[in-house]
């Protein structure tokens, strides 16, 4: 997958079979991503993995309510 510059600075492909890759992308996506970018991930994906990402607590906060709501 050819990364979009405002995700991915570092890296000319991405390969998302790779599960670090794939959390590591899923991060920067909702960490920089647009609307239409969060809109293509997974949303039980995220949710599985996120207590692993690494995310600014404005972030891990909209996605903790938002699934705690879901139930």
């Amino acid at each position: 997958m050819k990364p979009k510059p405002y995700l991915v600075w570092s890296k000319r492909e991405i390969d998302l079979s790779d599960p670090w890759q794939r959390k590591w992308y899923i991060q920067q996506v909702l960490i920089h991503g647009k609307e239409e970018d969060v809109a293509q991930l997974d949303w039980q994906e995220i949710r599985r993995c996120l207590p692993e990402l690494t995310l600014p607590t404005h972030i891990r906060l909209l996605w903790e309510t938002y699934f705690a709501s879901d139930r």
